[in-house]
């Protein structure tokens, strides 16, 4: 498989793809944001990537999520994006990490040269970001994109400057509790769409957020980009 990745070495230059193919990048959240995250990751040439989630793939996950198939179905989610990134790229080094992140978890990010947090858990998202920040990690958070169907509405900036986003509401009043500032993120101001229907779907009894493929991919590789372009200083 020579040249396979011949495209980006002309865009970015033999230099810039050899830091990319000798760092590491974390993915928290392998889900609709994160699964076109680490995709793109591999696709660009990073050498090593943590995923980390401990979800398998369901039904519900097939209209937005790249690694839901009807043949994936009840696998991990890790387990099927290394199979995927791997059979991109035989020489990535892929570390799957099938764990829930709570507030105790203890996260070693000094092996990371940046991280891509996916999840949608607050408490999770809050963990991984005060353990970047007390190591001084280079990080993008992604906040909700759920109930939203413009992807030309997505934003990379510092989180004090959102608006519109619940979630970001709550993290801007979390971090501040803490002491945190300078937090990049991946953001929409498009406003939430109202769910139309009769049923939603559940996820531990609570409503879910509905979505479709548009946003959540769309903010994956927005965030991936933000990596890469961190690592090789473009």
């Amino acid at each position: 498989m020579d040249n396979w990745d011949l495209r980006t070495l002309s865009l970015i230059g033999e230099e810039n793809l050899e830091k990319l193919k000798n760092s590491a990048v974390a993915v928290f959240g392998i889900g609709g944001v994160g699964s076109f995250a680490v995709e793109a990751l591999v696709r660009s040439g990073v050498g090593t990537v943590y995923i980390y989630d401990n979800d398998t793939v369901s039904a519900s996950n097939i209209n937005r999520q790249l690694i839901a198939t009807t043949k994936t179905v009840g696998e991990l989610k890790t387990s099927v994006m290394a199979r995927r990134a791997t059979e991109i790229n035989p020489q990535i080094n892929i570390i799957e990490n099938p764990v829930f992140i709570t507030n105790e978890t203890d996260i070693d990010v000094n092996k990371f040269d940046f991280i891509i947090d996916a999840v949608d858990n607050v408490t999770a998202k809050l963990n991984i970001i005060e353990s970047a920040k007390q190591k001084n990690v280079p990080i993008i958070s992604v906040m909700g994109t759920g109930n939203k169907l413009d992807p030309t509405r997505l934003k990379v900036s510092d989180i004090s400057k959102t608006n519109t986003c619940p979630l970001a509401r709550v993290m801007r009043l979390e971090l501040k509790k803490r002491g945190i500032r300078g937090v990049n993120v991946v953001w929409s101001d498009e406003l939430p769409i109202k769910q139309v229907g009769d049923e939603t779907v559940k996820e531990n009894t609570r409503p879910a957020p509905s979505s479709m493929t548009f946003v959540p991919s769309s903010a994956g590789i927005l965030a991936a980009s933000v990596a890469v372009r961190t690592i090789v200083g473009l």
